[in-house]
C-alpha cells in the first residue's frame, strides 16, 4: 500500500456518518438562503451525499494495484506506448468546482508493459479526489515510473477549471495545460517531441 493511500485510510477512519453529511448539506442550503424543506430540495442532502460517493471514489482506491499485473512476453517491444485523450472529471480542492479534461500518458517500457486500460484507471483514481491539476499530473507520472520502472514517463493534462469560469475572474474557454516528463522524456528532446507529436502537441509550453 502506497503512503498516499495509507494517509487516505487514516482520514477515512474519521469519516462522518451519512446522516452527518446530509445535515451538513442542509446547513449549506440554509446558508445559501433557501429552504431545505421545500419540495425541490427535500431530497437534495441525500442526493449530494450519494454524488460525493461517486465523485470522490478515488479515496477508496489504491491506484498502485492497477499496475500490479504486467506482461513481459512482448517480443522485445521497447518503443513508446501512448494512451491519449483519457477524459476525466475531477474537483478543485479550493472551491469543490469541477475540473473537466483529458490526460495523455506515455511510457518507454524497459522489460514489462501493463494493460492499457490500467493507465486510464490510474488517471481516474487520482481524478476522483479533491485535486489541483499540477499535483494530479505528478501523481500519475510518478506512480507509473515507480511501479513499472520504464525508461521514461510522460503525462500531459489539458483541463478547464470551473472555479475560474463560473466564479472569480469568469473566463470561459480557458484551458490549463500541465506536463510531467521523467527519464528519457525529460533527457531526450527527440523522444519528448515524438510524444508531443503523437498527442497533437496541445501547447508548446508542455515541451518544458
Amino acid at each position: 500500500m502506497s503512503d498516499s493511500v495509507k494517509k487516505s485510510a487514516s482520514v477515512l477512519s474519521m469519516r462522518p456518518s451519512r446522516a452527518e453529511a446530509e445535515r451538513a448539506v442542509r446547513t449549506l442550503l440554509l446558508w445559501a438562503g433557501d429552504n431545505p424543506e421545500r419540495e425541490g430540495l427535500r431530497d437534495t442532502p441525500s442526493r449530494v451525499a450519494r454524488a460525493f460517493e461517486e465523485w470522490f471514489a478515488g479515496y477508496n482506491d489504491d491506484p498502485e494495484e492497477y499496475l500490479a499485473r504486467t506482461f513481459e512476453e512482448v517480443d522485445g517491444y521497447d518503443e513508446m506506448i501512448v494512451l491519449k485523450d483519457i477524459r476525466f472529471e475531477s474537483h478543485c480542492e479550493h472551491h469543490l468546482a469541477p475540473i473537466i479534461g483529458r490526460a495523455h500518458v506515455g511510457y518507454l517500457p524497459a522489460n514489462k508493459v501493463v494493460g492499457i486500460s490500467k493507465l486510464a484507471r490510474v488517471v481516474e483514481s487520482f481524478a476522483r479526489r479533491l485535486q489541483v491539476q499540477e499535483k494530479m499530473n505528478a501523481q500519475v507520472a510518478n506512480l507509473i515510473q515507480n511501479v513499472l520502472e520504464p525508461k521514461g514517463v510522460a503525462v500531459v493534462i489539458e483541463a478547464t477549471h470551473q472555479c475560474m469560469t463560473t466564479r472569480g475572474v469568469h473566463k470561459p474557454g480557458v484551458t490549463m495545460v500541465t506536463s510531467t516528463m521523467l527519464g528519457a522524456f525529460r533527457e531526450d528532446a527527440s523522444t519528448r517531441r515524438e510524444f508531443l507529436r503523437i498527442i497533437g502537441n496541445p501547447h508548446s509550453s508542455a515541451e518544458g
